[in-house]
């Protein structure tokens, strides 16, 4: 599987377009050889021990869940809606403070209804992770998704 005939600066669009993505600043660094990389600055609002400096676990659980998310399209031939239907994350350490967090993932299988993902977050080195995810999501072709019936809120 391959990412070819994505650049960086379209997938970070269609990233862009999650509200919460963009309010956490999570940024496209790579799109290649199958993989989705995407980087979590570090900062004040993401803070989940105040006396440590250490990232709140819900904001490494974002980013996983969007890496793993976004990977999705990304390989596909077309758009599909495609959401979160199960996501195992193991916490092995604690993130460094005052440090960005990237995560990577790649699809490893589709079928014709889910997509199964493998992801890792880590600061230095990928093999010293902070976290380490699997998860699935569905898949939801275009014409089964009728944007209409969708509440607004």
């Amino acid at each position: 599987m391959s990412l070819s005939g994505i650049t960086i600066d379209q997938a970070q669009t269609f990233l862009d377009a999650a509200n919460h993505c963009r309010i956490l600043g999570l940024t496209i660094t790579d799109v290649e050889d199958g993989q989705l990389t995407i980087e979590l600055p570090y900062s004040e609002k993401i803070i989940g021990n105040p006396a440590s400096g250490i990232i709140h676990g819900g904001a490494l659980t974002t980013l996983l869940d969007s890496t793993c998310g976004f990977s999705v399209p990304l390989v596909l031939n077309e758009y599909q809606l495609s959401p979160t239907l199960d996501l195992r994350i193991d916490y092995m350490r604690a993130a460094k403070p005052n440090a960005s967090v990237v995560a990577k993932a790649k699809v490893y299988r589709i079928t014709e209804n889910i997509v199964f993902v493998k992801g890792y977050a880590f600061q230095e080195d990928i093999n010293d992770p902070i976290a380490s995810c699997v998860a699935t999501f569905m898949r939801i072709a275009n014409d089964q998704y009728d944007a209409t019936k969708v509440a607004k809120n």
